[in-house]
């Protein structure tokens, strides 16, 4: 599933298109790409009530049957909300609202290398060409752990956001999920202020002629021949 999204717009737009109030992002720079266990820009329910734009890291806390070794590298899609797991990130104080402009899903076919990056090749989405702002539903949690064996326990704010069943375009290049996408503003009010009853009827299937393939961003080529950037998450 999505382990690498890539942004690019200001700071203005995202809050003006979530209505936060608040921002405690830093600097956003003009176009950066998203990998697991790094940070990214959320919107969310603080703590306080306040709606506002952080930068958070991406991957929520896994289950913990499910973690291996002495670290939780995190989760960064969750596809069952039913599971006893999530529930307790179900409500309005846990949501938030992640902020793209592109994702990518890695061709199927192996050893399908991009000529310029040298690793295994994505597939990227965006809304049209032009690529704008959409959302991605996200969850997100203070927690308590270790995120890296090498810096120990330490205290985190995560996120991680919600998917459903692929498209037709997304389908034959990974069929089993696409990440469950918000493209209006009644769509982000729902999500992070309607009881859950109502807000888990956006966990649906985007239709099929709602995004198109683009070129990478140009923030990829950055990436010598021979590297493989990002930590590999758990998906569940």
């Amino acid at each position: 599933m999505c382990n690498l999204y890539n942004l690019t717009t200001s700071q203005e737009a995202i809050r003006q298109w979530t209505g936060a109030l608040r921002d405690i992002l830093g600097n956003l720079e003009p176009s950066i790409d998203v990998y697991p266990n790094r940070p990214g820009p959320v919107v969310r329910n603080a703590l306080d009530g306040e709606r506002e734009v952080a930068n958070l890291l991406w991957g929520m806390p896994t289950p913990s049957e499910r973690v291996k070794g002495k670290a939780d590298y995190g989760t960064t899609n969750i596809r069952k909300p039913q599971y006893s797991h999530w529930q307790q990130y179900l409500g309005v104080e846990h949501r938030c609202v992640v902020p793209v402009t592109s994702f990518a899903e890695p061709s199927p076919k192996e050893n399908d290398k991009d000529a310029e990056t040298g690793i295994q090749r994505n597939f990227w989405f965006a809304l049209d060409e032009e690529r704008p702002l959409f959302f991605f539903a996200g969850l997100w949690t203070p927690w308590q752990g270790v995120r890296k064996v090498k810096d120990g326990p330490g205290d985190h704010e995560v996120y991680g956001f919600m998917t459903t069943d692929p498209n037709a375009l997304i389908k034959p290049i990974h069929e089993k999920a696409m990440p469950v996408i918000l493209t209006t503003q009644e769509e982000i009010e729902i999500w992070l202020s309607a009881p859950w009853s109502e807000a888990k009827g956006l966990q649906r299937t985007t239709p099929d002629d709602a995004l198109v393939i683009v070129e990478k961003p140009a923030t990829q080529i950055k990436f010598p021949l021979g590297t493989t950037p990002g930590d590999q998450l758990r998906l569940l």
